[in-house]
């Protein structure tokens, strides 16, 4: 076995992966990423709905608010220095019937209080004329919603990585990590396997990173949460595009309800829903789920005709929760936290991430005490 002795080891080659090694390699550390596909951003990265969330459905103070509000600032002046394609379409968010006007008024709440202040309350008739088909009692518009170009902005990160001096390892799977030594060292599978020692080591392998830090000799069993995976089904909308804006209707115990998204060529597609699975499940979507995505699109969309849905695609969200328990935070785990020093562990870092990939890059950097704040290193 060949060995490898670099500054920085980042495990996965996602959004997340790649935002956390770009950063790690712009504060000078020589760093590489291990990735068992044969690309960047081939899982949950690639499966989403490429929209740049506001933030405003989080609990105050939580992970997810505070990714997601400086995140979303520095995603947008991100994409305009480097060219990656992102449009602030905006999101009208509704309440479907006069029942859930109260949900309305909570998310509203808790947008002022995550620092989100340009909402703006709109009635029947203002949806009316924003977007005629939609029935609703009451909602809300995010003008600082939008959409990104998500592969193009996973290419950016990358060169700005490798132009930084990193290096990728494609066909490298993470096998196990090994700490307590003077460094830490990560142990890799695939054609060439290699132990790579580094000061730093950060565990960002999505749905792998349970079972990575499982494998991580010196971390306490504790420190490694349980894991569960809920299926996004999409559906796509055939025939004429009704929408020019995001349309949300009230979240539901596992994520954001079946949603109206479109993509930046104005293409509408619907979802994701939430269908608990197990590690394999296949990512087919079942035409047979369609029922289910028109009963809940006809709550604000009564004018929906049959046969308009087609499958599309599907996503896993790496979830630390089952349909009965509360949507937990997302978990970066650093050294203050297990006491491990050098290693950072991602947990359940399923949306808003994208939004907030560069803002959860900054918190990995000061959790290793390789960089101050976001302020000293500006994306």
């Amino acid at each position: 076995m060949s060995r490898l002795f670099v500054d920085a080891i980042v495990v996965g080659a996602g959004v997340i992966g790649l935002a956390v090694a770009r950063k790690l390699a712009l504060c000078g550390l020589e760093t590489i990423i291990v990735e068992r596909a044969n690309a960047i951003g081939t899982e949950t990265s690639s499966r989403n709905s490429e929209v740049i969330h506001a933030g405003l459905y989080y609990p105050q103070g939580s992970l997810k608010a505070t990714v997601c509000v400086e995140g979303r600032a520095a995603l947008y002046n991100y994409c305009t220095r480097r060219g990656v394609e992102a449009r602030r379409v905006g999101k009208i968010l509704l309440a479907a019937s006069p029942e859930e006007l109260p949900k309305l008024d909570a998310i509203a709440a808790a947008a002022k209080r995550n620092a989100v202040f340009d909402l703006l309350p709109l009635t029947p008739s203002d949806v009316a004329d924003l977007e005629p088909e939609l029935n609703c009692a009451g909602a809300l518009f995010s003008p600082s919603t939008g959409i990104i170009d998500s592969h193009g902005y996973m290419q950016a990160l990358r060169e700005d990585f490798e132009t930084a001096g990193g290096m990728l390892a494609f066909h490298t799977p993470a096998m196990a990590i090994r700490c307590g030594g003077v460094r830490i060292s990560l142990t890799t599978g695939g054609a060439e396997p290699t132990e790579i020692e580094a000061d730093f080591v950060v565990n960002a392998a999505g749905h792998g990173a349970p079972g990575l830090a499982a494998r991580t000799a010196g971390l306490s069993p504790k420190m490694v949460p349980p894991q569960w995976y809920a299926k996004g089904n999409y559906f796509a909308l055939s025939g004429r595009q009704p929408f020019s804006h995001l349309i949300y209707p009230m979240p539901d115990h596992a994520g954001l309800g079946v949603h109206a998204t479109l993509d930046l060529n104005g293409r509408c597609r619907f979802g994701p829903d939430v269908e608990w699975v197990d590690e394999n499940h296949s990512l087919d979507v079942a035409a047979s789920r369609a029922q289910q995505f028109y009963d809940a699109i006809r709550r604000y969309w009564p004018g929906l005709r049959d046969g308009a849905l087609q499958p599309d695609y599907a996503g896993i969200r790496p979830k630390l929760h089952d349909a009965t328990m509360p949507m937990p935070d997302f978990r970066i785990d650093g050294p203050q936290l297990h006491g491990v020093k050098g290693l950072v562990n991602l947990f359940g870092i399923e949306s808003p991430g994208l939004t907030g990939s560069l803002a959860i890059a900054d918190m990995v950097a000061v959790a290793l005490g390789v960089a101050s704040g976001k302020e000293a290193f500006p994306v």
